[in-house]
């Protein structure tokens, strides 16, 4: 009866590790390097076109600033910030024959250097917001006939919308690809089940015939 209680009372090692991921992923920022550049060079430029007169007179070098940090933010978006953040990445290839290709990827697995809640949620506001402040500058300086300024924020509202619209593209075909996955997980799964039924109604026929004989 003492082995028996013993027995029982034994330490039994018990696995957080789903539950510890989850409190990661919504806690902390993983990556906060990645995350202060996908929001630094997108707002660096948008407070630089609405400052740049009072730090200086010079058109050229306040269109040069905002175009290079608009160009610093395409590429740190599309290269680093999309991967880390949220697991995404798309990207321009051409084959032998010299065609164009557009890629699209999405993380399918995730892992526990995933990004966090709050990692994502930081890298879609920012990517949608934005975009539409260039758009509500390009109508005011369409308005306020500042046509100087007008190719710049046509640049601004380009490269930005570009981006928006590779990773809704990753986004939406990466939750394609995992339901069209599953879809076949299950009809590959149901295939021996209805081998194992033709195979048994198969048996039932030949008794029968056999029975009627």
């Amino acid at each position: 009866m003492k082995q028996a209680l013993v027995d029982d009372t034994e330490d039994v090692s018990l696995d957080f590790g789903s539950e510890e991921e989850l409190a990661l992923r919504k806690a902390k920022i993983r990556h906060p390097l990645a995350t202060f550049f996908h929001l630094f060079f997108r707002v660096s430029a948008i407070i630089t076109y609405l400052f740049c007169d009072w730090f200086s007179n010079s058109f050229v070098a306040c269109f040069v600033t905002i175009l290079l940090l608009l160009s610093f933010d395409f590429w740190s978006v599309k290269n680093v910030t999309g991967r880390l953040l949220v697991g995404l990445r798309w990207w321009n290839q051409i084959d032998e024959d010299g065609k164009s290709h557009w890629v699209f990827e999405a993380k399918r697995v995730p892992t526990i250097a995933a990004s966090t809640e709050a990692e994502a949620r930081i890298f879609w506001l920012g990517l949608i917001i934005c975009p539409v402040i260039w758009t509500m500058f390009f109508f005011s300086t369409l308005f306020s006939l500042k046509l100087k300024w007008l190719a710049l924020v046509i640049a601004g509202i380009s490269l930005q919308t570009a981006n928006l619209y590779g990773y809704i593209h990753c986004k939406v075909g990466g939750q394609k690809s995992i339901s069209r996955l599953t879809s076949r997980f299950f009809v590959t799964a149901d295939v021996p089940k209805r081998q194992a039924r033709r195979i048994s109604e198969g048996h039932m026929e030949v008794h029968g015939k056999t029975g009627t004989r």
